[in-house]
Protein backbone atom coordinates (compact mmCIF):
# COMPACT_ATOMS: atom_id res chain seq x y z
CA UNK A 1 0.00 0.00 0.00
CA UNK A 2 3.01 2.27 0.43
CA UNK A 3 3.23 2.58 -3.37
CA UNK A 4 -0.32 3.97 -3.66
CA UNK A 5 0.01 6.30 -0.68
CA UNK A 6 3.23 7.79 -2.07
CA UNK A 7 1.76 8.05 -5.59
CA UNK A 8 -1.32 9.83 -4.20
CA UNK A 9 0.88 12.23 -2.24
CA UNK A 10 2.82 13.15 -5.39
CA UNK A 11 -0.37 13.49 -7.46
CA UNK A 12 -1.73 15.94 -4.90
CA UNK A 13 1.49 18.00 -4.96
CA UNK A 14 1.58 18.10 -8.77
CA UNK A 15 -2.03 19.25 -8.98
CA UNK A 16 -1.30 21.83 -6.27
CA UNK A 17 1.65 23.27 -8.25
CA UNK A 18 4.16 22.17 -5.62
CA UNK A 19 6.70 20.90 -8.13
CA UNK A 20 7.29 19.03 -11.36
CA UNK A 21 6.15 15.40 -11.41
CA UNK A 22 9.52 13.86 -12.18
CA UNK A 23 11.34 15.98 -9.60
CA UNK A 24 8.83 15.06 -6.88
CA UNK A 25 9.14 11.36 -7.71
CA UNK A 26 12.94 11.35 -7.65
CA UNK A 27 13.05 13.43 -4.48
CA UNK A 28 10.66 11.05 -2.69
CA UNK A 29 13.41 8.48 -1.98
CA UNK A 30 10.89 5.69 -2.61
CA UNK A 31 12.67 2.34 -2.87
CA UNK A 32 11.28 1.51 -6.34
CA UNK A 33 11.48 4.82 -8.23
CA UNK A 34 10.68 3.36 -11.67
CA UNK A 35 7.51 1.67 -10.44
CA UNK A 36 6.35 4.84 -8.68
CA UNK A 37 7.17 7.04 -11.67
CA UNK A 38 5.24 4.79 -14.07
CA UNK A 39 2.16 4.71 -11.83
CA UNK A 40 2.09 8.50 -11.27
CA UNK A 41 2.67 9.30 -14.96
CA UNK A 42 -0.07 6.98 -16.19
CA UNK A 43 -2.51 8.07 -13.50
CA UNK A 44 -1.93 11.71 -14.38
CA UNK A 45 -2.39 10.95 -18.09
CA UNK A 46 -5.80 9.36 -17.44
CA UNK A 47 -6.68 11.84 -14.69
CA UNK A 48 -9.77 13.36 -16.36
CA UNK A 49 -11.11 9.91 -17.31
CA UNK A 50 -10.54 8.54 -13.81
CA UNK A 51 -12.17 11.56 -12.19
CA UNK A 52 -15.30 11.14 -14.31
CA UNK A 53 -15.53 7.46 -13.37
CA UNK A 54 -15.03 8.19 -9.67
CA UNK A 55 -17.58 10.99 -9.61
CA UNK A 56 -20.18 9.07 -11.63
CA UNK A 57 -19.97 6.04 -9.31
CA UNK A 58 -19.81 8.20 -6.13
CA UNK A 59 -16.76 6.17 -5.06
CA UNK A 60 -15.48 8.79 -2.61
CA UNK A 61 -18.73 8.78 -0.68
CA UNK A 62 -18.81 4.99 -0.47
CA UNK A 63 -15.15 4.50 0.48
CA UNK A 64 -14.15 7.77 2.26
CA UNK A 65 -11.07 7.91 0.01
CA UNK A 66 -9.57 11.20 -1.12
CA UNK A 67 -9.47 11.89 -4.86
CA UNK A 68 -5.69 11.46 -5.44
CA UNK A 69 -5.63 8.05 -3.71
CA UNK A 70 -8.85 6.98 -5.44
CA UNK A 71 -7.33 7.86 -8.83
CA UNK A 72 -4.19 5.72 -8.42
CA UNK A 73 -6.20 2.76 -7.08
CA UNK A 74 -8.84 2.96 -9.83
CA UNK A 75 -6.14 3.32 -12.48
CA UNK A 76 -4.42 0.08 -11.47
CA UNK A 77 -7.73 -1.72 -10.98
CA UNK A 78 -9.23 -0.82 -14.39
CA UNK A 79 -6.40 0.23 -16.71
CA UNK A 80 -3.06 -0.80 -15.19
CA UNK A 81 -1.62 -4.20 -14.28
CA UNK A 82 -4.03 -4.90 -11.41
CA UNK A 83 -3.92 -3.88 -7.77
CA UNK A 84 -0.57 -4.47 -6.06
CA UNK A 85 -1.94 -4.44 -2.53
CA UNK A 86 -3.86 -6.84 -0.35
CA UNK A 87 -5.93 -6.80 2.81
CA UNK A 88 -8.77 -4.35 3.43
CA UNK A 89 -7.74 -1.93 0.66
CA UNK A 90 -7.99 -4.59 -2.05
CA UNK A 91 -11.20 -5.98 -0.60
CA UNK A 92 -12.78 -2.51 -0.61
CA UNK A 93 -11.82 -1.80 -4.23
CA UNK A 94 -12.93 -5.26 -5.44
CA UNK A 95 -16.32 -4.61 -3.87
CA UNK A 96 -16.82 -1.67 -6.25
CA UNK A 97 -15.03 -3.13 -9.29
CA UNK A 98 -18.14 -4.10 -11.25
CA UNK A 99 -19.65 -0.60 -10.97
CA UNK A 100 -16.35 1.03 -11.96
CA UNK A 101 -15.93 -1.30 -14.95
CA UNK A 102 -19.50 -0.62 -16.06
CA UNK A 103 -18.91 3.12 -15.99
CA UNK A 104 -15.69 2.76 -18.03
CA UNK A 105 -17.57 0.66 -20.60
CA UNK A 106 -20.39 3.24 -20.74
CA UNK A 107 -17.85 6.01 -21.49
CA UNK A 108 -16.39 3.99 -24.38
CA UNK A 109 -19.83 3.34 -25.87
CA UNK A 110 -20.77 7.00 -25.55
CA UNK A 111 -17.58 8.15 -27.32
CA UNK A 112 -17.69 5.22 -29.81
CA UNK A 113 -14.21 3.96 -29.02
CA UNK A 114 -12.85 0.55 -28.08
CA UNK A 115 -9.51 1.29 -26.39
CA UNK A 116 -8.88 3.09 -23.10
CA UNK A 117 -6.31 5.35 -24.82
CA UNK A 118 -8.98 6.57 -27.23
CA UNK A 119 -10.77 8.24 -24.32
CA UNK A 120 -7.87 10.66 -23.89
CA UNK A 121 -8.03 14.18 -25.39
CA UNK A 122 -5.61 14.84 -28.28
CA UNK A 123 -3.60 17.24 -26.12
CA UNK A 124 -2.94 14.41 -23.66
CA UNK A 125 -2.07 11.87 -26.36
CA UNK A 126 0.48 14.33 -27.81
CA UNK A 127 1.25 16.75 -24.96
CA UNK A 128 2.94 20.03 -25.83
CA UNK A 129 5.20 19.59 -22.80
CA UNK A 130 6.96 16.67 -24.50
CA UNK A 131 8.12 19.07 -27.23
CA UNK A 132 9.49 21.79 -24.95
CA UNK A 133 13.26 22.02 -24.47
CA UNK A 134 14.78 20.91 -21.18
CA UNK A 135 15.97 24.04 -19.38
CA UNK A 136 18.71 23.85 -16.76
CA UNK A 137 19.64 26.83 -14.59
CA UNK A 138 23.23 26.90 -13.37
CA UNK A 139 23.36 27.57 -9.62
CA UNK A 140 26.05 30.24 -9.38
CA UNK A 141 26.17 29.88 -5.60
CA UNK A 142 28.06 26.61 -6.12
CA UNK A 143 29.64 26.80 -9.56
CA UNK A 144 29.93 28.79 -12.79
CA UNK A 145 28.34 28.39 -16.22
CA UNK A 146 31.78 27.74 -17.74
CA UNK A 147 32.55 24.91 -15.27
CA UNK A 148 29.17 23.25 -15.87
CA UNK A 149 29.63 23.45 -19.64
CA UNK A 150 33.10 21.88 -19.35
CA UNK A 151 31.79 19.11 -17.08
CA UNK A 152 28.93 18.28 -19.46
CA UNK A 153 31.26 18.23 -22.47
CA UNK A 154 33.42 15.67 -20.65
CA UNK A 155 30.22 13.76 -19.87
CA UNK A 156 29.46 13.26 -23.56
CA UNK A 157 27.30 16.31 -24.37
CA UNK A 158 28.10 18.54 -27.37
CA UNK A 159 28.07 22.30 -26.74
CA UNK A 160 26.88 24.50 -29.61
CA UNK A 161 27.59 27.90 -28.01
CA UNK A 162 25.02 30.63 -27.40
CA UNK A 163 21.68 30.58 -29.20
CA UNK A 164 21.05 33.57 -31.46
CA UNK A 165 17.35 32.97 -32.20
CA UNK A 166 14.44 31.03 -30.76
CA UNK A 167 14.57 28.37 -33.50
CA UNK A 168 18.04 27.35 -32.27
CA UNK A 169 16.44 25.90 -29.13
CA UNK A 170 14.92 22.95 -31.04
CA UNK A 171 17.63 20.44 -30.17
CA UNK A 172 18.11 16.69 -30.53
CA UNK A 173 20.21 14.00 -28.93
CA UNK A 174 22.96 15.26 -26.58
CA UNK A 175 23.44 18.74 -28.02
CA UNK A 176 22.99 21.81 -25.80
CA UNK A 177 23.18 25.61 -25.94
CA UNK A 178 23.37 28.68 -23.74
CA UNK A 179 20.04 30.53 -23.78
CA UNK A 180 19.76 33.74 -25.81
CA UNK A 181 17.95 35.69 -23.03
CA UNK A 182 19.15 34.35 -19.66
CA UNK A 183 22.93 33.93 -19.19
CA UNK A 184 22.71 31.26 -16.45
CA UNK A 185 20.35 29.04 -18.46
CA UNK A 186 21.40 26.02 -20.55
CA UNK A 187 19.05 24.40 -23.08
CA UNK A 188 18.85 20.69 -23.97
CA UNK A 189 16.64 18.43 -26.07
CA UNK A 190 13.15 17.75 -24.61
CA UNK A 191 13.68 14.26 -23.16
CA UNK A 192 17.07 14.93 -21.53
CA UNK A 193 16.90 13.66 -17.94
CA UNK A 194 19.15 15.04 -15.19
CA UNK A 195 17.41 13.66 -12.10
CA UNK A 196 20.13 11.06 -11.53
CA UNK A 197 22.97 13.33 -12.64
CA UNK A 198 25.71 14.36 -10.19
CA UNK A 199 25.30 18.08 -10.98
CA UNK A 200 21.62 17.96 -10.03
CA UNK A 201 22.07 15.90 -6.88
CA UNK A 202 24.92 18.19 -5.74
CA UNK A 203 22.81 21.31 -6.28
CA UNK A 204 25.04 22.70 -9.05
CA UNK A 205 22.12 22.84 -11.49
CA UNK A 206 18.39 23.45 -10.99
CA UNK A 207 15.74 22.01 -13.32
CA UNK A 208 13.57 25.06 -13.94
CA UNK A 209 11.50 26.15 -16.92
CA UNK A 210 12.78 29.26 -18.68
CA UNK A 211 9.58 31.23 -18.05
CA UNK A 212 9.84 30.47 -14.34
CA UNK A 213 13.35 32.01 -14.34
CA UNK A 214 12.10 35.36 -15.66
CA UNK A 215 10.66 36.91 -12.44
CA UNK A 216 13.86 36.76 -10.36
CA UNK A 217 16.02 37.67 -13.38
CA UNK A 218 13.93 40.77 -14.10
CA UNK A 219 13.69 41.83 -10.44
CA UNK A 220 17.51 41.70 -10.34
CA UNK A 221 18.13 42.68 -6.69
CA UNK A 222 21.62 43.89 -5.86
CA UNK A 223 23.81 41.94 -3.38
CA UNK A 224 23.17 43.06 0.21
CA UNK A 225 19.51 43.92 -0.47
CA UNK A 226 16.54 42.99 1.67
CA UNK A 227 13.99 41.05 -0.40
CA UNK A 228 10.62 39.36 0.14
CA UNK A 229 9.53 36.26 -1.77
CA UNK A 230 5.86 36.51 -0.84
CA UNK A 231 4.51 33.09 -1.91
CA UNK A 232 7.78 31.24 -2.05
CA UNK A 233 7.32 27.43 -2.19
CA UNK A 234 8.49 25.22 -3.81
CA UNK A 235 11.59 27.47 -3.81
CA UNK A 236 13.26 27.53 -7.25
CA UNK A 237 12.70 31.28 -7.61
CA UNK A 238 13.92 31.79 -4.03
CA UNK A 239 17.19 29.98 -4.73
CA UNK A 240 17.58 32.01 -7.93
CA UNK A 241 17.12 35.27 -5.98
CA UNK A 242 19.77 34.13 -3.49
CA UNK A 243 22.16 33.42 -6.36
CA UNK A 244 21.57 36.88 -7.87
CA UNK A 245 22.19 38.40 -4.41
CA UNK A 246 25.34 36.23 -4.04
CA UNK A 247 23.91 35.10 -0.67
CA UNK A 248 24.46 38.63 0.67
CA UNK A 249 21.57 40.47 2.31
CA UNK A 250 18.30 39.08 3.71
CA UNK A 251 15.74 37.05 1.83
CA UNK A 252 12.39 36.75 3.63
CA UNK A 253 10.35 33.86 2.20
CA UNK A 254 6.73 33.23 3.18
CA UNK A 255 4.36 30.36 2.47
CA UNK A 256 1.15 29.34 4.16
CA UNK A 257 1.62 25.60 3.50
CA UNK A 258 3.90 24.01 6.08
CA UNK A 259 4.62 20.89 3.98
CA UNK A 260 5.58 22.98 0.95
CA UNK A 261 7.85 25.06 3.16
CA UNK A 262 9.58 21.93 4.51
CA UNK A 263 10.22 20.73 0.94
CA UNK A 264 11.52 24.18 0.09
CA UNK A 265 13.91 24.14 3.05
CA UNK A 266 15.48 20.93 1.70
CA UNK A 267 15.79 22.43 -1.79
CA UNK A 268 17.48 25.59 -0.48
CA UNK A 269 19.89 23.54 1.61
CA UNK A 270 20.93 21.56 -1.48
CA UNK A 271 21.34 24.81 -3.43
CA UNK A 272 23.64 26.30 -0.79
CA UNK A 273 21.33 29.19 0.13
CA UNK A 274 22.23 30.81 3.48
CA UNK A 275 20.63 34.28 3.38
CA UNK A 276 17.03 33.07 3.71
CA UNK A 277 14.58 33.56 6.57
CA UNK A 278 11.62 31.19 6.09
CA UNK A 279 8.24 31.79 7.69
CA UNK A 280 5.17 29.53 7.66
CA UNK A 281 2.87 32.54 7.42
CA UNK A 282 0.16 34.08 5.27
CA UNK A 283 1.79 36.99 3.41
CA UNK A 284 -1.41 39.02 3.71
CA UNK A 285 -0.97 38.95 7.50
CA UNK A 286 2.63 40.19 7.42
CA UNK A 287 2.85 43.71 8.84
CA UNK A 288 4.63 46.04 6.36
CA UNK A 289 5.43 48.42 9.23
CA UNK A 290 7.27 45.77 11.23
CA UNK A 291 10.82 47.14 11.82
CA UNK A 292 12.47 44.01 10.42
CA UNK A 293 11.03 44.82 6.97
CA UNK A 294 11.95 48.53 6.98
CA UNK A 295 14.77 47.97 4.47
CA UNK A 296 12.85 45.70 2.06
CA UNK A 297 13.35 47.24 -1.41
CA UNK A 298 12.38 44.31 -3.65
CA UNK A 299 9.42 41.92 -3.62
CA UNK A 300 8.74 38.92 -5.83
CA UNK A 301 5.03 38.09 -5.81
CA UNK A 302 4.02 34.84 -7.53
CA UNK A 303 0.64 34.15 -5.87
CA UNK A 304 -1.69 31.18 -6.22
CA UNK A 305 -3.27 31.12 -9.66
CA UNK A 306 -5.25 28.83 -11.96
CA UNK A 307 -2.07 27.16 -13.27
CA UNK A 308 -3.61 27.28 -16.75
CA UNK A 309 -0.21 27.93 -18.35
CA UNK A 310 1.38 24.76 -16.97
CA UNK A 311 1.25 22.11 -19.68
CA UNK A 312 1.07 19.29 -17.15
CA UNK A 313 -1.86 20.93 -15.33
CA UNK A 314 -3.99 22.03 -18.26
CA UNK A 315 -7.55 20.87 -17.79
CA UNK A 316 -8.96 19.37 -20.98
CA UNK A 317 -12.38 18.58 -19.58
CA UNK A 318 -15.40 20.65 -20.51
CA UNK A 319 -15.65 22.46 -17.18
CA UNK A 320 -18.70 24.51 -16.36
CA UNK A 321 -18.06 28.04 -17.64
CA UNK A 322 -19.85 29.75 -14.77
CA UNK A 323 -17.89 27.72 -12.25
CA UNK A 324 -14.61 28.53 -14.01
CA UNK A 325 -15.41 32.25 -14.17
CA UNK A 326 -16.30 32.26 -10.47
CA UNK A 327 -12.99 30.58 -9.66
CA UNK A 328 -11.04 33.06 -11.79
CA UNK A 329 -12.85 36.00 -10.17
CA UNK A 330 -11.97 34.65 -6.72
CA UNK A 331 -8.32 34.16 -7.69
CA UNK A 332 -8.11 37.64 -9.25
CA UNK A 333 -9.54 39.16 -6.08
CA UNK A 334 -6.92 37.36 -3.98
CA UNK A 335 -4.10 38.34 -6.35
CA UNK A 336 -5.12 42.01 -6.27
CA UNK A 337 -5.19 41.96 -2.47
CA UNK A 338 -1.68 40.50 -2.44
CA UNK A 339 -0.42 43.17 -4.84
CA UNK A 340 -1.96 46.03 -2.91
CA UNK A 341 -0.58 44.63 0.34
CA UNK A 342 2.92 44.22 -1.12
CA UNK A 343 3.02 47.85 -2.27
CA UNK A 344 2.53 49.02 1.34
CA UNK A 345 6.10 48.15 2.38
CA UNK A 346 7.62 51.59 3.07
CA UNK A 347 11.04 51.19 1.38
CA UNK A 348 9.83 49.19 -1.62
CA UNK A 349 11.44 50.20 -4.93
CA UNK A 350 10.53 47.38 -7.29
CA UNK A 351 8.07 44.50 -7.38
CA UNK A 352 7.67 41.66 -9.86
CA UNK A 353 4.20 40.15 -10.22
CA UNK A 354 4.03 36.81 -12.03
CA UNK A 355 1.62 33.94 -12.62
CA UNK A 356 1.68 30.67 -14.54
CA UNK A 357 -1.75 31.57 -15.93
CA UNK A 358 -2.86 32.40 -19.47
CA UNK A 359 -6.01 34.26 -18.36
CA UNK A 360 -6.13 38.03 -18.79
CA UNK A 361 -8.33 38.19 -15.70
CA UNK A 362 -5.42 37.00 -13.51
CA UNK A 363 -2.77 38.98 -15.37
CA UNK A 364 -3.31 42.28 -17.16
CA UNK A 365 -6.61 43.03 -15.41
CA UNK A 366 -5.10 42.53 -11.95
CA UNK A 367 -2.08 44.71 -12.76
CA UNK A 368 -4.22 47.45 -14.33
CA UNK A 369 -6.54 47.53 -11.31
CA UNK A 370 -3.53 47.70 -8.98
CA UNK A 371 -1.98 50.61 -10.92
CA UNK A 372 -5.28 52.47 -10.78
CA UNK A 373 -5.39 52.07 -7.00
CA UNK A 374 -1.66 52.79 -6.51
CA UNK A 375 -0.68 55.71 -8.77
CA UNK A 376 2.67 56.01 -6.99
CA UNK A 377 3.82 53.00 -9.03
CA UNK A 378 4.33 52.51 -12.76
CA UNK A 379 5.11 49.65 -15.12
CA UNK A 380 8.66 49.13 -16.38
CA UNK A 381 8.97 47.95 -20.01
CA UNK A 382 10.64 44.53 -20.10
CA UNK A 383 13.01 42.81 -22.57
CA UNK A 384 12.30 44.59 -25.85
CA UNK A 385 13.52 41.53 -27.77
CA UNK A 386 11.08 39.12 -26.03
CA UNK A 387 8.70 37.67 -28.66
CA UNK A 388 5.42 37.76 -26.71
CA UNK A 389 4.08 40.89 -25.00
CA UNK A 390 1.33 41.58 -22.50
CA UNK A 391 -2.14 42.07 -23.93
CA UNK A 392 -3.29 45.62 -24.60
CA UNK A 393 -3.18 48.04 -22.92
CA UNK A 394 -0.13 46.66 -21.08
CA UNK A 395 2.51 45.72 -23.70
CA UNK A 396 5.23 46.59 -21.14
CA UNK A 397 4.55 43.20 -19.52
CA UNK A 398 5.72 39.81 -20.80
CA UNK A 399 3.80 36.70 -21.67
CA UNK A 400 5.19 33.25 -22.43
CA UNK A 401 3.67 30.23 -24.18
CA UNK A 402 4.56 26.88 -25.70
CA UNK A 403 4.03 28.24 -29.23
CA UNK A 404 5.79 31.62 -29.12
CA UNK A 405 8.54 31.21 -26.51
CA UNK A 406 8.95 27.40 -26.20
CA UNK A 407 8.11 27.51 -22.49
CA UNK A 408 5.14 26.92 -20.24
CA UNK A 409 2.52 29.66 -20.20
CA UNK A 410 3.53 32.58 -17.96
CA UNK A 411 2.97 36.28 -17.26
CA UNK A 412 5.40 38.81 -15.74
CA UNK A 413 4.99 42.50 -14.81
CA UNK A 414 7.55 44.77 -13.12
CA UNK A 415 6.22 47.65 -11.01
CA UNK A 416 8.50 50.50 -9.92
CA UNK A 417 7.91 53.29 -7.41
CA UNK A 418 8.02 56.86 -8.77
CA UNK A 419 11.03 58.94 -7.84
CA UNK A 420 8.65 61.92 -7.46
CA UNK A 421 5.07 60.83 -6.73
CA UNK A 422 3.70 64.31 -7.51
CA UNK A 423 5.26 64.58 -10.99
CA UNK A 424 2.48 65.12 -13.52
CA UNK A 425 4.29 63.44 -16.42
CA UNK A 426 4.89 60.34 -14.36
CA UNK A 427 1.24 60.24 -13.28
CA UNK A 428 0.18 60.38 -16.92
CA UNK A 429 2.56 57.52 -17.70
CA UNK A 430 0.93 55.42 -15.00
CA UNK A 431 -2.52 56.22 -16.31
CA UNK A 432 -1.49 55.17 -19.80
CA UNK A 433 0.06 51.99 -18.42
CA UNK A 434 -2.88 51.11 -16.22
CA UNK A 435 -6.40 52.19 -17.16
CA UNK A 436 -9.15 51.22 -14.78
CA UNK A 437 -9.63 47.52 -15.42
CA UNK A 438 -10.77 45.64 -12.36
CA UNK A 439 -11.20 41.89 -11.86
CA UNK A 440 -14.83 40.96 -12.36
CA UNK A 441 -17.05 40.35 -9.34
CA UNK A 442 -14.47 41.74 -6.94
CA UNK A 443 -16.11 41.53 -3.50
CA UNK A 444 -16.17 44.87 -1.72
CA UNK A 445 -15.02 43.22 1.48
CA UNK A 446 -11.79 42.19 -0.24
CA UNK A 447 -10.86 45.61 -1.63
CA UNK A 448 -7.85 47.39 -0.22
CA UNK A 449 -8.72 49.21 3.02
CA UNK A 450 -8.71 52.99 3.17
CA UNK A 451 -5.23 54.47 2.96
CA UNK A 452 -3.34 55.41 6.09
CA UNK A 453 -2.57 59.05 6.84
CA UNK A 454 0.94 58.71 5.35
CA UNK A 455 -0.47 57.16 2.17
CA UNK A 456 -3.04 59.94 1.85
CA UNK A 457 -0.41 62.66 2.18
CA UNK A 458 1.79 61.02 -0.44
CA UNK A 459 -1.01 60.89 -2.97
CA UNK A 460 -3.11 63.91 -2.13
CA UNK A 461 -2.29 65.66 -5.45
CA UNK A 462 -3.86 62.84 -7.48
CA UNK A 463 -7.24 63.32 -9.12
CA UNK A 464 -9.07 60.09 -8.25
CA UNK A 465 -12.42 59.58 -9.92
CA UNK A 466 -13.11 56.56 -7.70
CA UNK A 467 -11.28 56.72 -4.33
CA UNK A 468 -10.18 53.41 -2.80
CA UNK A 469 -12.83 51.81 -0.65
CA UNK A 470 -15.39 54.34 -1.89
CA UNK A 471 -14.15 57.02 0.54
CA UNK A 472 -13.67 60.59 -0.54
CA UNK A 473 -10.46 62.47 0.15
CA UNK A 474 -10.50 64.58 3.31
CA UNK A 475 -7.65 66.97 2.36
CA UNK A 476 -7.68 69.74 -0.28
CA UNK A 477 -5.23 69.56 -3.14
CA UNK A 478 -1.95 71.53 -3.13
CA UNK A 479 -3.10 74.17 -5.69
CA UNK A 480 -6.09 75.22 -3.57
CA UNK A 481 -3.92 75.25 -0.45
CA UNK A 482 -1.36 77.54 -2.11
CA UNK A 483 -4.11 79.97 -3.24
CA UNK A 484 -5.47 80.22 0.32
CA UNK A 485 -1.96 80.85 1.67
CA UNK A 486 -1.42 83.68 -0.88
CA UNK A 487 -4.76 85.33 0.05
CA UNK A 488 -3.91 85.07 3.75
CA UNK A 489 -0.43 86.55 3.18
CA UNK A 490 -1.95 89.40 1.13
CA UNK A 491 -4.41 90.19 3.90
CA UNK A 492 -1.63 90.26 6.50
CA UNK A 493 0.43 92.66 4.32
CA UNK A 494 -2.58 94.96 3.90
CA UNK A 495 -2.99 95.09 7.67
Amino acid sequence: MALYLKAAEIMEKVEGKQGALKTLVYDSQFKNIKQLFALVCETQKFSSVLQEIIESTKLLRHTKLKMPLAKVLVYDLLIGQGLKCGGSWKAMMMKHRSRLQAELARMKVKQKVSRNEDLLPCSVKHPAGDQLPRYVRVNTLKTTVEDVVDYLKRDGFSYLGKASRLEDLSLKDRYFLSDLHLPELLVFSPKTDFHDHFLYKAGHIVLQDKASCLPAHLLSPSPGSHIIDACAAPGNKTSQLAAIMKNKGRLFAFDLDGKRLATMSTLLLRAGVTCQQLANQDFLKVDPDNPQYKDVEYILLDPSCSGSGMVCLQDNTSADQEEQQARLASLASFQLRCLNHALRFPSLKRLVYSTCSIHKQENEEVVAACLQQNPGFRLVPLLAEWPERGLEPLPQCLRASTAKTLTHGFFVALLEKHSEPGNTKQELAVQRSGPEVKPRNLPSSEKRPAASEEDSEASETEDRSTPVGGQTGSKPNNKKRRKRKKKKKGAETAE
